[in-house]
């Protein structure tokens, strides 16, 4: 799975089988990165692709010294599940 970061549209997204998956976000400053909103077309759906983008997201933040903040509901479930992103939330 190839997932892909394009800052110009603010987001992070696979494209497979002609439709595109994604996580929206919003770089509130320089240290931050609002995580809006997950899409996952219905043709795309069970086969974990939210789940791939949003920790590759996370891990992005991670390595580029970013906090998050995790508007997006299924960002916050995952952050919730996975202790080990949870250092990355905004204060």
């Amino acid at each position: 799975m190839d997932v892909r970061h394009d800052p110009a549209a603010g987001r992070f997204y696979v494209d497979l089988d002609g439709s595109t998956a994604y996580l929206a976000y919003t770089q509130v400053d320089d240290r931050t990165l609002d995580l809006r909103h997950t899409f996952v077309p219905d043709a795309l759906r069970g086969r974990g692709l939210a789940a791939q983008i949003v920790r590759f997201a996370l891990d992005y933040a991670r390595s580029h010294g970013l906090r998050v903040i995790p508007t997006c509901s299924y960002v916050a479930a995952t952050i919730r599940r996975e202790p080990e992103f949870a250092d990355l939330v905004a204060d």
